[in-house]
């Protein structure tokens, strides 16, 4: 096999790994290194129709990309503060447990209530949901701080933390995150470990 044929399987290959992804921006670059692959590729066997749909293809990820950066920075996302056993809170954590479970494998959905939630909106489609308990003296034990797939390559939670005013106004000024997160971000947002755990002060309004 030529370095050339292992060019354009590798393109492939990687064009259907794009299209697998449900994170839409890694779906948009995984999709732009594939067509670029191809571009060169095609260019390479002079297949001149498969290099200007290549090159089209190119363009519009990139179109798209710009589009996503520049419209998912923090003012994109809403909190909402709902009641823990809202029906649609209920019905979003039935959905979504078997992807909760991987990260927070201590927390039941049926615990939810009684607790503060908050659902972070982008538009009309749910980001992600914060459930914790007041621990008083202005703490906040956050015990779920989940995000759907589709924003992880975002950034709802610096919203949620940095931004937003919502934590504050259910009477918290320092938060804790729950124990045993598998692949904890929080150090990314200024948070400092506090034993098994990370504490941030939230910034005053």
């Amino acid at each position: 096999m030529s370095a050339l044929d292992a060019l354009g399987w590798a393109g492939s290959a990687l064009l259907i790994v794009s299209v697998m992804q449900t994170r839409i921006l890694r779906l948009r670059w995984l999709n732009l290194v594939a067509t670029l692959i191809l571009l060169v590729f095609n260019a390479g066997i002079e297949v001149w129709p498969m290099v200007a749909m290549n090159a089209v293809l190119a363009a519009i990820n990139i179109w798209f990309i710009v589009k996503l950066l520049r419209e998912e920075g923090t003012s994109a996302y809403a909190v909402l503060p709902v009641r823990g056993d809202d029906t649609y809170l209920q019905h979003f954590l039935r959905i979504s447990a078997a992807d909760i479970a991987k990260f927070f494998p201590d927390f039941r959905p049926e615990a939810s209530a009684g607790r503060s939630a908050f659902l972070v909106q982008h538009g009309n489609e749910t980001a992600g949901v914060i459930i914790g308990r007041d621990t008083g003296d202005g703490v906040g034990q956050i015990e779920l701080d989940y995000v759907t797939r589709a924003f992880r390559d975002f950034s709802p939670g610096e919203y949620v933390f940095q931004t937003s005013d919502a934590l504050r106004t259910a009477g918290w000024n320092r938060v804790l995150t729950a124990p045993g997160m598998v692949a904890p971000y929080y150090e990314r947002l200024g948070f400092r470990r506090d034993g098994d755990r990370f504490a941030f002060d939230l910034p005053s309004a």
